[in-house]
């Protein structure tokens, strides 16, 4: 499988449990730099510029950041990256006050530590373009894993970029809905999975998991089935 030239999936590894996963934010090319989708836990900005170097890029190419959420291995280098690249950031309204520290992370200890916060630039409320090289980038609304959670879609190429909304981790290389342990709006997400659905999708990139063939039929499967199965 290959992704459209000007999208690039940076497959950041890191450790859990003794074995080495990889997350995958993406970078996609536009007329004034890229624009990240994601950046990773706290410390992975020195991956995310080896990533970004093996792509043939420089980290201060990096013009926009969009967070999908704010969950921790989402958005907990974006202080640090901020610091380097000066980035445009971008998340949704609901999500915003967790990123800036306003409000503590939903599914963070509370009496434990939180990533550094950072300023949001733009507050999305979903159904915004971004132009970019391969054409537009299309914010959607896809909340339940996170109050704001939301994924981006390349209609051009069919092409999603689905966040933690689904995820294709389980090792069968097939798409599943949001991780149940991590999601504490479930119905929401539920409703979200079959929002993507009515997406045009031959492909989808998932945080958890990376690129897979499945899109469309597979998306409406999931959405059909009843919430606890």
């Amino acid at each position: 499988m290959t992704l459209p030239n000007g999208v690039h999936d940076l497959a950041v590894p890191y450790e859990r449990d003794g074995h080495e996963l990889a997350l995958h934010p993406v970078a996609v090319e536009t007329a004034r730099g890229l624009v990240l989708v994601d950046v990773g836990l706290p410390g992975s900005v020195p991956k995310i510029r080896e990533a970004l170097d093996a792509a043939g890029f420089a980290l201060a190419e990096v013009s926009t950041v969009v967070l999908t959420h704010h969950d921790g291995d989402h958005a907990g280098a974006l202080a640090a990256l901020d610091a380097e690249a000066d980035a445009f950031v971008a998340a949704h309204a609901d999500e915003s006050p967790y990123v800036d520290g306003r409000e503590f992370p939903v599914k963070a200890d509370p009496d434990g530590d939180r990533y550094p916060p950072a300023a949001v630039d733009l507050e999305l409320v979903g159904g915004e373009t971004l132009n970019t090289t391969v054409g537009p980038m299309r914010v959607v609304n896809t909340p339940g894993h996170s109050p704001g959670h939301v994924s981006l879609y390349l209609p051009d190429h069919r092409l999603l970029f689905a966040g933690d909304a689904l995820v294709a981790d389980h090792g069968d290389d097939r798409l599943h809905g949001p991780k149940p342990q991590y999601t504490p709006d479930r119905e929401r997400a539920h409703e979200s999975v079959g929002t993507l659905a009515d997406l045009d999708v031959a492909r989808t990139l998932c945080y958890h998991g990376g690129l897979v063939d499945d899109g469309t039929d597979r998306i409406a499967e999931l959405a059909a089935r009843p919430l606890d199965e």
